[in-house]
């Protein structure tokens, strides 16, 4: 069985772990209609749209 020659110090550890935990930063696209950013493939929480077309209707 294979076993470690020497301890792997924590500064070590610690940079191989570093990368794994970072949570990356969701794809943020503009509405076309209304500009505001919104989750890609989501209907835009400010006007209402997907794709062009009205899927929630917004009170004015």
């Amino acid at each position: 069985m294979a076993v470690p020659k020497r301890k792997v110090s924590k500064a070590r550890r610690d940079k191989r772990r570093s990368s794994v935990w970072k949570l990356d930063l969701p794809g943020m696209t503009k509405c076309p209609k209304c500009g505001e950013y919104t989750l890609s493939h989501r209907v835009c929480k400010a006007c209402g749209t997907y794709n062009g077309k009205e899927i929630i209707a917004q009170d004015a």
